[in-house]
């Protein structure tokens, strides 16, 4: 990744030690599914014994990896197996997420447990207020990694919208209403810290698939209801961003071409049916009220009124659809279903079932569909993991 790699030379960062990809491979196999055996990591990784012992050294010699005696996990005959873990207390890491009107920060470990967590407010989101902020932030966190002792080596930073990660560059971000705005290299000047930028949902990919309910899995997506609608897809064990970075947009995908306008400029889009402010404006239709956010749409769908309920029913069936697409396309294993939308997601849970159900062909339909409820600091977390895939895997 060119920019994280240059920032690095520029800063004299640390440098990871996997000298190649097998050394890069056994480190994040062992970071997902360890603490394990050097057996059973070769396993996983598909290499052999001489392999993987070549690719351990240079990793514990470096303090990246320790090896434990498990007294439980003994041979027939012989000593108790070692285990091989990754030190999370090795290294640190930050995380960003940029919202239209807040930041989230968090500092994490190597193995991207959170350490510290804080947010500020956005006085405005032009891109010199937005990297004054994230300036702001990133020092309040590296004073907190003071206290650790272990130096910080990367900074992740997580936006909605059209994001280059191989440049660094936020193409088009519509809550920041940004174009072609270089963040990574903004961002590591005014940081002093190399910097990887990539889109909000696909950094909560990467969370999901080394630390979360995609480990393990080579072919799952991630659907995130709120603001906007987003999806993040794994395809053979790889996170997709597409020729142009913007695959997984599942926001627009046509549901119902006579359906309402979308802001795009076409009609009957998923986003249009679903997303945050669409069903408020649709509230205050059906309601004649003049409520102005999620929290009192949901409210008044939760008090009982008819007109409200069936806006979030079409909503989930429209997202159940949209999930079919992907299921229909990718045949993944697993959809994980996330974002702020899921507050209101009693009142469509059946509705997006049942859609995905009918929509989905043949043994599309056995795709787990699995919620995660998770707040923005675990959005800055996914920017976290894409600082640690950017140290760890230069091909990343």
């Amino acid at each position: 990744m060119p920019s994280t790699s240059s920032t690095r030379s520029n800063f004299g960062a640390e440098v990871f030690p996997a000298h190649t990809p097998a050394a890069s491979q056994i480190f994040t196999t062992v970071l997902s599914h360890g603490p394990l055996t050097r057996a059973d990591a070769g396993r996983r990784a598909g290499l052999s014994a001489a392999a993987v012992t070549k690719a351990v050294r240079p990793l514990i010699e470096a303090g990246y990896l320790v090896e434990d005696v498990d007294d439980e996990v003994r041979p027939a005959v012989g000593r108790p197996a070692s285990l091989v873990r990754v030190d999370g207390g090795r290294a640190l890491f930050i995380g960003i997420k940029i919202t239209g009107d807040e930041i989230f920060g968090v500092l994490t470990d190597l193995c991207c447990r959170i350490r510290v967590a804080r947010n500020l407010p956005l006085p405005a989101r032009a891109p010199k207020a937005v990297l004054a902020s994230v300036a702001e932030l990133v020092r309040e966190l590296l004073t907190e990694a003071d206290g650790f002792g272990v130096p910080v080596l990367g900074c992740g930073i997580a936006v909605a919208g059209e994001v280059d990660r191989a440049e660094g560059a936020v193409r088009y971000s519509p809550f920041l209403e940004w174009r072609d705005v270089p963040l990574a290299e903004l961002a590591a000047m005014t940081t002093g810290l190399p910097v990887t930028v990539d889109n909000d949902v696909r950094a909560l990919t990467v969370a999901e698939q080394w630390f979360g309910a995609g480990v393990g899995l080579s072919d799952f997506a991630v659907v995130t209801v709120g603001a906007g609608i987003g999806c993040g897809l794994v395809v053979h064990g790889r996170v997709v961003a597409g020729a142009h970075a913007v695959a997984g947009e599942i926001g627009h995908l046509t549901i119902d071409p006579a359906g309402p306008p979308c802001h795009c400029g076409n009609r009957g889009c998923l986003q249009a049916f679903a997303g945050d402010a669409e069903i408020v404006a649709r509230v205050r239709e059906v309601t004649g009220t003049s409520i102005t956010d999620s929290a009192e749409a949901v409210a008044l769908a939760h008090a009982g009124h008819p007109g409200v309920r069936e806006v979030y029913a079409r909503a989930g069936e429209a997202i159940g659809r949209g999930i079919a697409t992907v299921a229909n396309l990718l045949g993944p294993e697993r959809v994980i279903i996330s974002g702020e939308g899921l507050a209101a997601y009693d009142l469509f849970a059946e509705q997006i079932r049942d859609a995905f159900t009918a929509a989905a062909f043949g043994s599309a339909a056995r795709c787990d569909l699995l919620t995660r409820p998770l707040p923005f600091e675990e959005w800055a977390r996914g920017a976290a993991a894409t600082a640690i895939r950017s140290f760890i895997r230069a091909d990343q």
